[in-house]
């Protein structure tokens, strides 16, 4: 089976050094604004009945294109409309559809954390994700050693920027330290995109009991929230579920009104 992370993250680093030769990592670290409202994934989750994290994605590379034509300016203030606690959006352009302007677009329209969803392999790109608005960075554990991993979020940290560290198995649970906000347990697994939404229920039981837990991918329907609620999550992020429909929005809205009722 073809090892897809590994040809994700080696091309990462390829775009990474290129955007340092058009705009240097001093150049970024010059434009930062002081001032920048950040708002809280975690406490987000925490303050949420829903704890959706409703991610904007045009395509995956197990599924191709998705939502080809889709603007962040219009879906992503349709799912705050539809009662997200949170939105995700993907930067990754070559395997995910996605850019930087998606974020830059969406921020001003919406007022609830915005999590930048890529490939995080270097410093550079969280001051990126500062630069336009993200709130908090997805750091991938099975992507990096402990020690670039654990340099990067304190790197977050010192940004203003949140940190959601995503693992898929218990060997992964050494990354965890004090850096962490939130902790999320991927059902898909990054080098064969198999899922599997027990993996969520499998690696609570290894974890804080005061950790924020997210629950990522395959979540289809309100009764598997419900399952992963009980078991201690607080956060969901779904994509696919309401990027391959006609209207996210409406689909959310659906999703959520059968969550609460149900």
């Amino acid at each position: 089976m073809k090892d897809i992370l590994s040809e994700i993250i080696a091309n990462k680093r390829f775009e990474v050094d290129l955007q340092k030769q058009s705009i240097s990592l001093e150049q970024l670290q010059n434009s930062l604004e002081t001032t920048v409202k950040q708002r809280s994934l975690k406490e987000a989750l925490k303050s949420s009945s829903s704890g959706i994290i409703a991610e904007f994605k045009r395509r995956s590379p197990s599924k191709g294109w998705i939502h080809r034509k889709a603007l962040a300016e219009d879906i992503v203030p349709g799912y705050v409309n539809a009662g997200a606690s949170a939105v995700s959006i993907l930067t990754d352009e070559k395997f995910f559809g996605g850019n930087l302007k998606d974020i830059k677009d969406a921020r001003p329209l919406i007022d609830i954390p915005i999590l930048r969803k890529d490939f995080i392999v270097d410093e550079y790109q969280l001051y990126q994700a500062k630069i336009i608005g993200a709130d908090a960075v997805l750091l991938i554990a099975a992507a990096l050693k402990k020690e670039e991993l654990h340099a990067l979020a304190a790197k977050a940290h010192e940004l203003g920027l949140e940190v959601l560290l995503e693992i898929h198995s218990v060997e992964e649970l050494k990354y965890i330290n004090a850096n962490m906000d939130v902790i999320g347990i991927n059902n898909r697994n990054l080098g064969t995109f198999f899922t599997d939404v027990e993996n969520s229920f499998r690696l609570a039981e290894q974890l804080p009991s005061d950790a924020v837990l997210v629950s990522e991918s395959g979540i289809s329907d309100p009764a598997t929230v419900k399952r992963l609620q009980k078991a201690g999550f607080k956060g969901f992020l779904i994509g696919e579920n309401f990027m391959k429909t006609d209207n996210p929005e409406l689909t959310l809205k659906s999703f959520i009104e059968d969550l609460n009722t149900n």
